[in-house]
């Protein structure tokens, strides 16, 4: 009994059948590789609702009128020295549909012979990867973005233990102001990962520094839903837990009537969002400006402008501290 069977054992009706049924795109062309040919002798149906050609379209023609502009000519090339060797070829190119749109496509091309080992003709079958290349193109690009941030991350962390050793007037102070803005990093960090575009909600931000001092419902938040994406996220979070534990410790979350209202809005101006937002504490003990600038404050108005362009207005009001930030957003 033999082990396999030949394909004169099967009806060529029941092969074309199963062609047919396939998921798979298939080809089968002519042998010549030189212009004009190979030259299409057969395509599935699977093939045509790829394509989005009818069969009277591609029979006769090249495979390569699926080619185009952004169709990589190394690949081609590759696939070219693989056939003209006789080999079977394995790879992946861009192709064009009817209606002009493109689809990354996985091609496994196989050589048909006759006894003498000529080559009469290729079969080609081919898989729609589009979704795949792009979730793969989509994971090395965060892949990137995370190198990218952790380089900018160690380098911000010198920079916040060099500052708080500046301004830390004692060993314990130093401790204490450096574990909390690790820590406030930290949460920021862990909102941006969470999220697949990689951004961190405004409000999330405020309430990762701000819900843990509010059992009292004493501090209001009003403002829409806002996405920050990575560069604006991580100084605006350090902004946030430097004005929070100012408040803790000077401002009206320090007096047992003090009341903090945060609100923003976002406005269009050219070519840019604008994100206007306002800390405002009041009812607390009596305001006053700082006299000495800690890292705090140099940090809201230098370092939080030069790395958003942010532009920042620091008042004691009558009833509390009011400071007032406005910052560009880049469209996506």
């Amino acid at each position: 009994m033999r082990d396999e069977i030949g394909l004169g054992d099967i009806d060529l009706r029941l092969l074309k059948a199963a062609v047919e049924a396939t998921g798979e795109a298939i080809l089968i062309t002519s042998a010549e590789l030189d212009e004009p040919g190979p030259r299409i002798e057969y395509a599935n149906g699977a093939f045509l609702r790829l394509t989005g050609y009818r069969l009277e379209e591609v029979i006769g023609r090249s495979p390569r009128f699926l080619q185009g502009p952004k169709t990589e000519r190394a690949e081609l090339e590759r696939a070219r020295t693989s056939l003209a060797a006789g080999e079977a070829f394995h790879g992946e190119a861009l192709n064009y549909r009817k209606d002009g749109s493109t689809y990354m496509v996985e091609w496994l091309i196989t050589p048909v012979r006759e006894a003498d080992g000529s080559i009469t003709h290729w079969v080609s079958a081919q898989r729609d990867v589009t979704d795949r290349r792009a979730f793969e193109d989509r994971q090395a690009m965060m892949v990137r973005e995370l190198h990218h941030r952790v380089k900018n991350t160690l380098a911000t962390v010198q920079a916040v233990l060099n500052a708080t050793m500046r301004s830390a007037v004692s060993l314990p102070e130093f401790g204490r102001a450096f574990t909390g803005r690790i820590v406030s990093l930290a949460r920021t960090h862990a909102l941006i990962t969470e999220d697949q575009a990689q951004v961190a909600s405004f409000e999330g931000l405020l309430r990762a520094e701000l819900d843990p001092y509010n059992e009292d419902h004493r501090i209001t938040l009003r403002g829409p839903d806002l996405r920050l994406p990575s560069e604006v996220a991580v100084p605006v979070g350090m902004a946030l837990h430097e004005l929070t534990s100012n408040a803790l410790r000077h401002g009206a979350l320090a007096h047992p009537g003090g009341r903090l209202t945060v609100t923003w809005t976002v406005e269009d101006r050219t070519n840019t969002g604008w994100l206007a937002w306002v800390w405002n504490e009041h009812d607390g003990p009596p305001p006053a400006l700082p006299t000495r600038e800690g890292f705090g404050m140099r940090l809201i108005n230098r370092i939080l402008a030069a790395q958003t362009g942010a532009e920042v207005d620091v008042a004691a009001d009558a009833d509390g501290l009011r400071i007032s930030i406005g910052i560009p957003l880049v469209r996506r």
